[in-house]
């Protein structure tokens, strides 16, 4: 079995956001974001030693190989989501809603600014994320909510906005005031990188 691992992509980390600071950036980034790669890539060696995640001992109640399955999806996803989280941020946002977004938007939800008070009532509820996505299955627009990488999402959904609500994703800049992060994450969204998943999304 192979081990393919992860590399961080430094690329997308943010900088001069309004009303997110740097300093919140770098813990985010450098210490859960690339926690959660290190940690991926732990996982994919001990899955790749067959004599320590013996498959004949796998056991839905409790094995090691029903571990290291069940970290391995939370931390997969843990990359997944913070890398459509970074690379969607740009400081004061940039660009609108295509036409044809608008529109999707506009018929599912009756306006932006439904769509946008769904969203952040969704990352209020949530613990983890919440998330505008398109139905691959159903060729539809929803609000997702998770309360962890791993639990809750749908199948055959691909993220548009994802919107990150665990505590350190805030807590440097805004401590227990999670309403007053999620006001300027939606400052500083760039609708160009959105429109582009969009556009893949309707044609996957």
């Amino acid at each position: 079995m192979k081990v393919v691992k992860l590399q961080p992509r430094d690329e997308l980390k943010p900088k001069s956001l309004v009303g997110i600071s740097d300093d919140q950036i770098e813990v985010h980034f450098e210490a859960h974001y690339k926690g959660y790669v290190a940690k991926y890539n732990e996982i994919q060696e001990k899955l790749a030693d067959f004599q320590f995640a013996n498959r004949s001992k796998a056991n839905q109640n409790y094995s090691e190989y029903r571990a290291l399955k069940v970290e391995e999806s939370f931390n997969y996803m843990g990359v997944v989501l913070h890398e459509l989280y970074f690379e969607h941020l740009i400081g004061r946002g940039k660009g609108e809603p295509s036409e044809e977004l608008r529109r999707a938007i506009e018929e599912t939800f009756g306006s932006i600014d439904r769509c946008t008070q769904e969203l952040k009532a969704t990352g209020v509820a949530c613990r983890g994320w919440a998330t505008l996505s398109w139905d691959v299955y159903n060729k539809i627009l929803f609000i997702n909510g998770f309360d962890t990488h791993n639990q809750y999402g749908f199948v055959m959904s691909y993220p548009l906005i994802i919107l990150d609500v665990y505590e350190h994703a805030y807590y440097v800049d805004q401590k227990n005031k999670r309403a007053l992060y999620i006001d300027a994450f939606f400052n500083n969204l760039n609708w160009d990188v959105i429109n582009q998943r969009f556009e893949r999304a309707v044609k996957g």
